[in-house]
C-alpha cells in the first residue's frame, strides 16, 4: 500500500502546482506535512489504522486546492473517492478516508465515527501551533484588513480555541508551544489598539 500512498502524495503537491490552485506549494510544507507529523504520531499512540490516516492526512484539504475552502470537506471527500477508485483502492477503505476527510473541520459539527478521523481533525488543529506566520498572513491577506491588535486577537483565539478542543494526548504534545503563544500573544499585547 505504500505504493498508494506514494501516488496519493504525487497526486496533491502536482494540484498545489498547477496556476489555478487555490493555495500554492507552501501548503504542501507548512500544512500537509505538519498534520501527517502529528496524525501519525497520534494514530500511533492510539492504535489507529496508519495508512487510512497518512491517505487521509495527505486529502483531507485537496477539495481547498482545487476547488476553494467553502465546502472543502465535501469536495475533498468527492474528490478523494474518485483519485481512490482511479488507483482500485478498496471500497471500504475509500468509505474510511473520505469520513475522515468530511469530518475533519471543527467548525462544520460533523460526529467523528472513527479513531482515524478524531485524529485527522486533532492534527489539523494541532498544526495552527507549528504555522502561525500562515495565521496572521490568512488574518491580513484572506480575512479582510484587519489591524495587528485584531489580527493578534484573531491568533490567539484561534489558538485558544484548537487548543481547547484536543484529547489529553494531543495537548500533552502541544502544551509547550500553546503556553508560548498564550504568553506571546497575551490580551494585553492587542488590548490597546481596539481602543485606539
Amino acid at each position: 500500500m505504500s505504493e498508494i500512498i506514494e501516488q496519493v502524495r504525487q497526486f496533491v503537491e502536482e494540484e498545489c502546482k498547477k496556476p489555478e490552485a487555490k493555495y500554492d506549494y507552501d501548503i504542501v510544507i507548512y500544512h500537509f506535512r505538519p498534520v501527517l507529523k502529528y496524525a501519525m504520531k497520534l494514530g500511533e499512540i492510539r492504535g489507529a489504522d496508519l495508512e487510512i490516516l497518512e491517505i487521509a492526512g495527505w486529502l483531507h484539504d485537496i477539495g481547498s486546492i482545487i476547488d476553494g475552502r467553502e465546502n472543502h470537506h465535501i469536495t475533498g471527500s468527492e474528490i478523494a473517492e474518485n483519485k481512490l477508485r482511479e488507483l482500485n483502492y478498496p471500497e471500504d477503505k475509500i468509505e474510511k478516508i473520505k469520513h475522515c476527510i468530511l469530518s475533519h473541520r471543527g467548525s462544520k459539527g460533523i460526529n467523528r465515527e472513527s479513531v482515524e478521523a478524531e485524529i485527522l481533525a486533532e492534527a489539523d488543529s494541532m498544526v495552527h501551533f507549528d504555522t502561525v506566520p500562515g495565521l496572521f498572513r490568512a488574518c491580513y491577506c484572506f480575512e479582510g484588513k484587519k489591524s495587528q491588535g485584531e489580527a493578534c486577537k484573531s491568533v490567539r483565539n484561534k489558538l485558544f480555541n484548537s487548543y481547547n478542543k484536543l484529547s489529553s494526548e494531543a495537548k500533552e504534545i502541544i502544551r509547550p508551544k500553546f503556553e508560548a503563544a498564550m504568553l506571546l500573544f497575551s490580551e494585553d499585547e492587542w488590548k490597546g489598539d481596539e481602543n485606539e
